[in-house]
């Protein structure tokens, strides 16, 4: 199981998705926001941007919301210009963490961020300390129930998908970032109902957390930084068993 499958089960099992919709929200919009400020308001004609509305309406973004977005991206609203910044670094237990983050204030941003790493007894690295151990791919994931896995096998990997991956209780399917909106489209084609479709950075390789302090650090760590206005992503590379989730839960 890969960091990304296992910090997005974590999630919503806490909840956390639902009692975050509007901090949601406000991601969603400067991810749209800014990618129609780069490629153009046209979701057919701009890759990133028909990938943010996809997200978007996954988490049932109104169509108004989602059209001043795009508006205020390409002028036709005022809107204020983000930057966006990649940080790195190492969490509790050696586990790298990435965090993407779209700011206005760069110095504010890199100041908590780097408050919230050694709070957890990790550490703010260097730009590329810790990305090459991350490889960029689109992610859909699929609820155990909507499908079997064979079925949706077949459906994703007819539909350009690179492989189908079991969570604890969804399925990821994974794809190269250029082609997942184009499984997305299968995936609906064939009636597939989907959680979360999303550019992510996925851990080629993942480390065991058994330890029950150094994994609280951890996943406060991680909670701590997604609950910033400024951090839009946050991936990390570990797996923490079963069991251990039970305790800490």
């Amino acid at each position: 199981m890969s960091g990304h499958s296992k910090w997005s089960t974590i999630k919503r099992k806490k909840g956390a998705i639902d009692a975050k919709r509007g901090k949601i929200f406000t991601k969603l919009i400067k991810e749209i926001t800014v990618a129609a400020r780069m490629g153009g308001g046209d979701p057919d004609a701009n890759p990133r941007l028909r990938t943010a509305v996809i997200a978007a309406k996954t988490e049932n973004m109104p169509k108004d919301n989602i059209e001043r977005a795009i508006k205020k991206g390409t002028g036709g609203l005022e809107g204020v210009n983000y930057e966006e910044i990649l940080y790195e670094g190492y969490g509790p237990g050696g586990v790298a963490v990435l965090v993407e983050t779209m700011t206005d204030n760069k110095n504010r941003t890199v100041s908590d961020i780097r408050h919230y790493f050694s709070k957890s007894g990790g550490n703010l690295g260097e730009s590329g300390c810790v990305g090459w151990m991350f490889d960029k791919k689109g992610v859909i994931t699929v609820d155990k129930s909507v499908i079997a896995e064979e079925q949706l096998m077949e459906v994703a990997l007819d539909g350009g998908a690179e492989d189908v991956v079991e969570e604890d209780n969804a399925f990821q399917v994974q794809t190269a970032p250029e082609d997942l909106n184009t499984v997305v489209e299968a995936l609906s084609k064939a009636n597939v109902a989907y959680l979360e479709a999303a550019i992510s950075m996925v851990p080629k390789n993942t480390i065991e957390v058994t330890d029950e302090k150094t994994a609280r650090s951890l996943l406060k760590l991680l909670e701590n930084l997604e609950d910033h206005d400024d951090v839009q992503k946050v991936h990390a590379n570990f797996d923490i068993d079963d069991e251990l989730m039970e305790t800490i839960s």
